[in-house]
């Protein structure tokens, strides 16, 4: 028989399967949209033990957990630790988390490439976006800088 003390636990939140030895913080942190800080805040909102295992935790307060992190509005979490404040399609402050946010990000930038902005025309092309150096950076993949003239030496 085994022994129960010897038993691994995963435990299951937002998709996302965690080890049973994580400490709350970072079990909370291998979910994807979940940063330092909104774990913490989540485990202040619920009054959770920060150094408390995550295979000791009760099914009641995984399911606690999960609440908060779907409804963070009701439970009076600030709005400055979401992800996605001022959402473009409605305006509302939201957090996403898991397989959500990946998504929302490539939907985000197919709609800079819709509109034409600088910023949608430099991810098609697949270069820098955020002003970043290309002359002596960036030497991977596209070829940018120097061009030279056919009739050009190389070197001296």
């Amino acid at each position: 028989m085994a022994d129960k003390s010897k038993e691994i636990k995963i435990v299951r939140i937002a998709g996302t399967d965690i080890h049973g030895t994580k400490k709350l913080i970072q079990g909370l942190i291998q979910i994807k949209g979940v940063s330092f800080m909104f774990a913490n805040a989540v485990a202040q909102v619920l009054g959770l033990d920060k150094s408390k295992r995550f295979g000791d935790l009760t099914d009641e307060e995984i399911n606690k957990i999960n609440d908060v992190l779907e409804n963070t509005e009701k439970y009076n979490i600030p709005s400055w630790l979401l992800n996605r404040r001022k959402d473009w399609e409605t305006g509302v402050d939201k957090h996403l988390i898991g397989s959500d946010v990946p998504l929302a990000v490539k939907m985000d930038i197919k709609r800079l490439q819709e509109i034409k902005s600088r910023r949608g025309m430099r991810h098609a092309l697949g270069l820098k976006v955020r002003g970043q150096r290309l002359k002596s950076n960036a030497r991977r993949g596209k070829t940018v800088g120097v061009k030279r003239r056919k009739g050009a030496k190389k070197g001296r």
